[in-house]
């Protein structure tokens, strides 16, 4: 059994990102995960280079609590409904209102993924998760109605409209693409992140903490297939994910939409290296309830329970862990025991596994899981 590693230094890290990048350009089916376009490093931007900008739509939303949340009524069309709770993960309803056609038929609201973030040694519940979170497509409806299970508690519920808010300028690196270890990838800013919705109060609710790499964790959104906006898609989550269910942040650190486009999940500072800080250290996100520090969230957006990923998806994740796994010096195939170095919680798990081996969910959907080993052994072959 393999134990966790030590961290690397940020002179190990860089000089592990140049001999990973070398290494997997001998590998062009996985370059050509992320869009097609070369995968190279970005040239520096020439001297005195203004800033790019995007233009996307700011994300409206309506949150409520209590009673108060299992209805609602908006002025704007929904995107997604985020609703949350604690108590019995099954037996929820919602029912969507359209303008002109009143109110649609119930439907069960899925379990969801159990995320949030881990507690400290002693607390109740640490390493477990008790709840549930579903994020539901909406399709411009213009209200909702919920109806939890017998004993539900603490409900909490947002409508969302990623799509049609007003225009928000974001700004952007000189340099095109941005890229990490060669790989291009979108980056908070270019996805849209609000960086506003990290503060609560005027203070950052949820302060960057970083732990040594020990354990990477595959997981599906559990949202539609076939997406046609999947940043909108990614802004929803990350309003439902650092709004509504209060972490302070989107809860994995990159994200893969159906095309292999990687997006920045979890901020982890500005020094230009997504889910890392300048030691080497991997930021501490809320994928995993419990389980988190130490161990990294790459999430496929779609629902995985009855159909595989893409191959540009698949391509995508493979690259991804690859270059993780490389760089942190870790063997793709092991298994070992992580040690969570917040709350001492321990658990004997793949190295790379699916967030269903860590706590009792659906994700990443039973399709995606069951290639799970064939995945490992395709990293390792990179």
């Amino acid at each position: 059994m393999t134990e966790p590693s030590s961290a690397v230094s940020r002179r190990t890290l860089v000089t592990a990102i140049g001999a990973t990048a070398a290494a997997l350009a001998a590998a062009p089916a996985a370059h050509a995960a992320a869009s097609g376009t070369p995968t190279a490093p970005a040239a520096p931007a020439p001297a005195g280079q203004a800033a790019r900008t995007v233009t996307v739509p700011a994300t409206r939303s309506r949150s409520a609590a209590g009673r108060a949340a299992a209805g609602a009524r908006t002025d704007f069309p929904i995107h997604y409904v985020g609703v949350s709770w604690d108590g019995p993960r099954r037996g929820g309803a919602i029912r969507l209102h359209h303008e002109g056609t009143g109110p649609g038929a119930w439907q069960p609201l899925a379990a969801g993924c159990a995320g949030g973030p881990d507690l400290p040694a002693g607390a109740a519940g640490a390493g477990s998760a008790q709840g549930a979170a579903v994020l539901v497509p909406a399709g411009g409806a213009v209200g909702y109605d919920l109806r939890l299970p017998d004993g539900a508690a603490n409900l909490r519920s947002t409508a969302l409209d990623t799509t049609q808010g007003p225009a928000r300028t974001a700004t952007l690196s000189p340099t095109a693409p941005v890229t990490f270890c060669g790989v291009e990838y979108l980056s908070r800013a270019a996805w849209g992140a609000d960086e506003s919705k990290r503060f609560k109060n005027g203070v950052e609710n949820s302060p960057a903490k970083y732990y040594p790499l020990q354990t990477l964790t595959v997981h599906h959104t559990d949202t539609p297939n076939a997406d046609a906006d999947p940043a909108a898609t990614v802004r929803a989550i990350y309003e439902y994910h650092a709004i509504t269910n209060d972490w302070g942040d989107i809860g994995y650190h990159f994200l893969i939409d159906e095309a292999g486009r990687i997006y920045e999940g979890r901020w982890s500072g500005d020094d230009g290296l997504p889910a890392h800080d300048a030691n080497g250290n991997v930021v501490t996100a809320f994928h995993t309830s419990g389980f988190n520090s130490g161990n990294l969230g790459v999430a496929l957006l779609g629902t995985l329970t009855g159909q595989q990923p893409t191959a540009a998806a698949r391509r995508s994740l493979t690259l991804v862990l690859a270059l993780l796994t490389r760089t942190h010096g870790l063997d793709p195939q092991a298994h070992v025991t992580f040690v969570n170095p917040v709350n001492g919680v321990t658990k004997p798990v793949d190295l790379i596994s699916g967030h269903r081996d860590w706590l009792a969910t659906d994700c990443p959907g039973g399709t995606m899981y069951a290639t799970l080993p064939a995945l490992r052994a395709e990293v390792a072959a990179l």
